[in-house]
């Protein structure tokens, strides 16, 4: 079925440029320079249109004066604007006033058909019933990953590629970011499909299991071994074995996995002889693994071996517009699992929420807002009101209350400054040779205003910045303190994963089996 697009620029080379790629993909364009041409051309055409694509920078009306009108006058077609390169505020205005999609400029014809394509889907039916299927059977394909953004597309078509061989994989990118899907893409696409596909998360095993758990182990083999154990490499032998947070696997267990990768060997804990397996890796990491073997952490043996085929995963932050097509399939899919008596939708509102805030834990994250947001929704759609965390952090959608915290200074940011005027302009400390020892600006901080021992200090006695080490280990003490001890909300709350806590708990001589002895 051919789609009618409207295309309103007032830039003549773009609407030629935008009339082309809108008709290389089968579609029927039509054309107007500025938004009030456009919006005489919706009055008296008899043509259905479908979609829109608008520019928001115009002569005479422009594109959020356009947006604007075509709500007064009650017309419903998704509208996909232009936005400029950083214009996230734009961008934000834009989903506010019920824009459906974005695309910077310049846009390639590839990313333009894909959020026509993705526009084309609203009024269908189509991804309710992919999503109940997926629940039921766990299969994933290329056509289930959510995305529109031209580094996205192409992670996706590197996926396909890989997808067609056994060549290794390594996917690369932060936790939360879509690797796992990624990854049962590619099995899905593969000649593995329907074949096992086995999850090792390598950095959430304890060291002393890990060679049990991948390899296997006879009866007997240790201590406590009373009946045999069937490693993960032969429950994923014919299939697939995803090895998450590789970068956490111990050294010696790097040697047999090494022999796995180059002869398709593995050899069971107390066994007498090596077993073959045929088994198609893919391994994930969120660490720089190059990097890792430099520091000696990770064989550079093994990196060459499982590097053969780097795919890096971009964050969400730097391709926010996947973000409004993601909160959609979301609040879409738990619908349908909540057994909602109506699919909810996103308000415009709240989709220029979500695309304004940043999204540290990635796709992860908004999933689960979303989730939370559709279990505690009480209207038909979902709001601004219904993401209260994701607004706290976002100043321009902050309640009143909110904003006036956040605008007004802390009363232990102002003891801060008053401390180091103090110590700036006492003549007994002005100068570094007056003085054997310089007061602890920190100290002198906390002994005059004892509510201020939250503050980070971010410079040192002679006034230079301090290094981030040290700013990140004071940091982690006082997280470990703030949140008791609890790992989970401690790395949650800095943003980064269990595996990368432990680790740098370890480097700053930390203890974690009793966290809160040295976090003061």
């Amino acid at each position: 079925m051919t789609a009618q697009i409207l295309v309103v620029d007032d830039d003549p080379i773009q609407r030629r440029l935008l009339k082309n790629a809108v008709e290389r993909y089968g579609h029927a364009a039509h054309l107007a320079e500025n938004g009030l041409v456009a919006l005489e051309f919706l009055k008296r055409t008899a043509v259905d249109i479908n979609v829109i694509v608008l520019d928001l920078m115009m002569p005479e009306m422009d594109g959020l004066t356009f947006l604007g009108a075509i709500r007064e006058f009650g017309i419903e077609i998704p509208v996909i604007v232009q936005t400029g390169q950083g214009s996230i505020d734009s961008v934000v205005q834009a989903m506010r006033a019920g824009a459906f999609d974005f695309v910077v400029k310049p846009v390639s014809p590839e990313r333009i058909a894909a959020s026509i394509a993705n526009a084309l889907k609203l009024d269908q039916k189509e991804t309710r019933a992919r999503a109940g299927r997926r629940h039921r059977t766990g299969g994933v394909g290329f056509g289930d990953i959510v995305s529109a953004s031209p580094d996205m597309l192409r992670v996706i078509d590197l996926a396909q590629r890989a997808a067609h061989s056994n060549i290794p994989v390594v996917l690369e990118g932060e936790s939360g970011v879509g690797k796992e899907m990624i990854a049962r893409a590619i099995q899905s696409n593969g000649d593995r499909a329907g074949k096992p596909f086995i999850t090792v998360n390598c950095g959430a095993i304890p060291h002393n299991l890990v060679e049990s758990i991948l390899f296997g182990h006879e009866k007997g083999a240790f201590t406590g071994a009373s009946e045999k154990h069937t490693g993960k490499f032969v429950e994923a032998d014919g299939g697939t074995l995803f090895l998450d947070e590789i970068g956490d696997l111990p050294l010696e267990v790097q040697v047999k996995l090494l022999r796995a990768v180059q002869q398709g060997e593995i050899e069971t804990v107390g066994a007498a002889k090596v077993q073959k397996v045929n088994v198609r890796l893919i391994s994930a990491t969120n660490k720089d693994l190059i990097e890792e073997v430099r520091a000696g952490r990770f064989r550079e043996d093994l990196y060459y071996r499982l590097n053969v085929f780097p795919i890096t995963i971009p964050a969400l932050r730097r391709r926010k517009e996947d973000i409004p097509h993601l909160a959609r399939v979301f609040a879409e899919r738990f619908s349908v699992e909540q057994k909602l008596p109506r699919q909810l939708n996103v308000s415009a509102g709240a989709l220029a929420l979500l695309t304004a805030y940043d999204w540290p834990g990635n796709i992860r994250q908004l999933e689960n807002a979303v989730f939370r947001a559709v279990v505690l929704a009480g209207g038909d759609e979902l709001t601004e009101a219904d993401f209260p965390q994701i607004a706290a952090q976002v100043p321009e959608f902050r309640s009143a209350e909110l904003a006036a915290t956040a605008v007004a200074p802390s009363p232990a940011a102002i003891a801060e400054h008053a401390v180091r005027e103090a110590l700036a302009e006492s003549p007994v400390f002005a100068n570094s040779e007056q003085t054997r020892a310089k007061p602890d600006p920190k100290a002198m901080l906390a002994a005059a205003y004892p509510s201020a021992e939250n503050i980070i200090i971010s410079t040192d006695e002679a006034g230079e910045v301090r290094k981030l080490a040290d700013v990140e280990e004071e940091l982690i003490r006082f997280a470990l303190k703030f949140y008791r001890g609890q790992m989970s909300q401690v790395a949650r709350k800095l943003g980064i994963g269990r595996s990368t806590l432990y680790r740098k708990l370890k480097d700053y001589g930390i203890d974690p089996d009793d966290p809160l002895k040295e976090a003061a």
